[in-house]
């Protein structure tokens, strides 16, 4: 009964597009596709990295569904014999919007997903450290960017094999596609240098010069004018012509650890919505003059976004939060905040994933996935308007936990120690738990694996110890200057 109703819906909506508004068509998809209310219908999914899961939402009632649990966590993973996949990381989707492709670094595959029935299909391995994938919008082959070695690995999207590779720069961080289907836009994540190819013979047509080599996410305006690319090391935006000479447009200092970029088209224009993982917000941007228009305080280390199919909400995931955050359009207020898995990294939002809605065969509950402490560091002196500047997240493993910390606040392409120290202030002997360096931001992600929690969560006060950042190296270093706080 719900199939005559959906198709009335659409054709309505297809009706009303054409025929009254200019403003119809949501990324990734062309301006002029009609627009699909927010129903039962529609999923929106999460690829969760620690958990190795991905977590399945109703946006109506904004309700977890489960989660399709791809791989075991830690250190199960560990194991020669394991089978599994390891951080689940990527996502794209079919334009009939009944596959979903999900990218796995650590295992280099890409399991593809029946939206109906929430099952893994096929897997397909490919090289080293894969990190996005999608469809061409003719829905033929599915393009993986190969981001350990310098090639966008094609595969037939009816076979699930690789039929051919196209060499780009070393490190393709990400790939998306012209409304149209004529262009693939790829930015690198270790060279500065995005590159787009003609889809049709998969030849290199221009090159665009990235203000830094650390692109992770690239996104197209549903108008097929623009392309919008970030740079997660220093904390900008860059749009270039989506169309010949792929000229420079706009370079957007947006903020550290500025993480990925969406489109949502409402009656008030088309806006950009950019996830700033180190202040923990989304800012908005008009696409026609690059205003400012919006900035949307979050949870902890935004990462994915994705527009509904009407464009009246856009989600994100929060990747220090293990949440999925609603946000309405038409107010830039988060509007509901729900509990998914470990270290979301992609969002994808498929209008009428589930032909029917009521079924939840193959998703299951979140169990460990679902256990996360949350902490916070600041700085030891001249705190920054009381906001914590750097988030930690102890992931559950079982017995042990993937620590995750978004750093901010500290210098820029500095050498810095993740430790615990005796004490809360930060003085007595310290153990290092991890050496990073800061991008030109003075920001970084850093991780670390053991019992922590249990340690810096401890009963009984003479055991407990601290998580403090400190400079230099493990096997020298100073003073801390972040501790963590109560």
């Amino acid at each position: 009964m719900r199939y005559p109703i959906l198709k009335s819906s659409l054709l309505a909506c297809t009706i009303i597009a054409t025929s009254a508004a200019a403003w119809a068509g949501q990324a990734p998809g062309a301006a002029a596709s009609p627009e699909i209310p927010i129903s039962h219908q529609d999923r929106v999914y999460a690829a969760e990295q620690f958990s190795n899961t991905v977590s399945v939402t109703d946006p109506v009632d904004n309700k977890l569904l489960g989660v399709i649990r791809l791989g075991d966590p830690q250190p199960g993973n560990f194991s020669p014999l394991y089978k599994g996949q390891v951080l689940v990381h990527g996502m794209g989707y079919s334009p009939d919007h009944k596959t979903l492709a999900i990218v796995s670094i650590g295992s280099n595959s890409v399991s593809f997903i029946d939206t109906a029935t929430n099952t893994v299909k096929h897997v397909t391995y490919v090289g080293r450290s894969p990190h996005e994938a999608f469809f061409t919008p003719d829905g033929k082959e599915v393009w993986i960017t190969v981001r350990g070695e310098n090639y966008i690995s094609v595969i037939d999207a009816a076979s699930f094999a690789e039929k051919t590779r196209i060499e780009v720069p070393a490190g393709p961080g990400m790939q998306i596609f012209s409304p149209d289907g004529k262009y693939g836009y790829i930015c690198s994540s270790f060279n500065p240098e995005t590159v787009v190819v003609s889809v049709a013979d998969h030849a290199i047509v221009a090159r665009v010069k990235q203000e830094s080599p650390f692109c992770p996410n690239i996104a197209a305006t549903p108008d097929g004018e623009q392309v919008w690319f970030t740079l997660k090391d220093v904390g900008k935006t860059q749009v270039f012509n989506a169309k010949p000479p792929f000229n420079p447009i706009k370079t957007i200092d947006t903020g550290p650890i500025t993480n990925h970029v969406n489109f949502a088209r409402t009656p008030k224009g088309t806006f950009a919505y950019v996830t700033i993982g180190g202040t923990n917000e989304i800012k908005v941007f008009r696409t026609d003059d690059f205003s400012l228009i919006a900035t949307i305080p979050v949870g902890s280390l935004p990462h994915g976004i994705w527009p509904s199919g009407d464009g009246t909400r856009v989600y994100v995931g929060l990747e220090n939060a293990d949440a999925l955050a609603a946000i309405d359009t038409a107010t830039n207020k988060v509007i509901a905040n729900i509990p998914i898995g470990q270290a979301p990294q992609a969002i994808a939002y498929v209008p009428n994933a589930a032909p029917n809605p009521d079924d939840r065969q193959n998703l299951q509950p979140l169990g460990v996935a679902g256990q996360v402490a949350h902490l916070s560091l600041g700085a030891k002196t001249e705190p920054k308007n009381g906001q914590p500047p750097t988030s930690v997240s102890l992931f559950d493993q079982g017995l042990i936990q993937v620590l995750q910390a978004s750093v901010t606040g500290l210098q820029p392409k500095q050498r810095y120690v993740l430790a615990l120290a005796d004490h809360a202030d930060g003085t007595g002997a310290l153990q290092p738990l991890a050496a990073f360096m800061t991008n030109p931001a003075g920001s970084a992600i850093v991780n670390a694996v053991g019992p922590i929690r249990q340690i810096v969560q401890n009963s009984a006060t003479a055991e407990r110890r601290y998580l403090v950042i400190a400079p230099g190296e493990p096997a020298k270093f100073g003073e801390a200057v972040q501790v963590q706080t109560p």
